[in-house]
């Protein structure tokens, strides 16, 4: 089946993105192009049907890893929510999941939300480098491995934990979430256990290190 491409071409999206330019004003090398082509959403089977849209696809994780993310619908306390995790890292932020019923109101919600808790939570450059330039062009697909789906179970049990004993609000929940030590992550000596938010630092932009 051919890979669904969404085409998402929004003034403020494209606002943040150099037009011809990028790296502080250096022409973009073909490898830099080729990074910042498209963004993948990995949508779980609940969140697919919600928006009424097909992620059937097998990608591979992208080389640009900032541009590839996985997200899954959850409920708390009879709450919808949405987490959407950096597939590499595991860097995660949560939304509210009400009133998104389509692929593209999705995919609003997703880039701001993407983008505010960037921002708040010190990765701004991440977000404005290499999220934002790659935005222009989304795709769905499945999950990446069951590594990741695994993980991302554990991390909504903690988010459901936060929001409904703690009420504490889905923005705030994020920042709970990337301090937490996860087996699946290795750390920079390359020993299992490491922090979401250390590991979105450390990630790959066509096979190298981006920060």
């Amino acid at each position: 089946m051919m890979v669904e491409v969404i085409c998402w071409r929004i003034s403020v999206w494209l606002r943040m993105v150099p037009g011809k330019r990028q790296n502080g004003g250096q022409p973009q090398t073909s490898k830099t192009r080729k990074a910042y082509r498209s963004m993948i959403f990995r949508l779980s089977q609940k969140l697919a049907k919600k928006l009424k849209t097909l992620a059937t696809d097998t990608l591979p994780l992208d080389e640009n890893q900032y541009a590839d993310w996985s997200a899954h619908l959850f409920t708390a306390d009879r709450t919808q929510y949405i987490i959407m995790s950096n597939t590499a890292s595991l860097y995660s932020c949560v939304m509210d999941g009400k009133g998104i019923t389509k692929d593209s109101e999705f995919i609003e919600r997703a880039l701001s939300t993407i983008r505010d808790f960037t921002a708040d939570d010190g990765q701004q450059f991440a977000y404005r480098k290499f999220i934002a330039p790659a935005s222009g062009t989304i795709r769905f697909a499945k999950a990446l491995n069951r590594s990741v789906t695994g993980s991302m179970n554990e991390l909504i049990g903690t988010a459901q934990m936060y929001l409904i004993e703690d009420q504490m609000a889905p923005h705030e929940v994020g920042f709970k979430l990337n301090g937490i030590l996860l087996s699946t992550l290795k750390n920079s000596e390359g020993r299992k256990y490491a922090e979401p938010r250390d590991a979105f630092k450390r990630l790959t932009v066509g096979g190298n290190r981006a920060t």
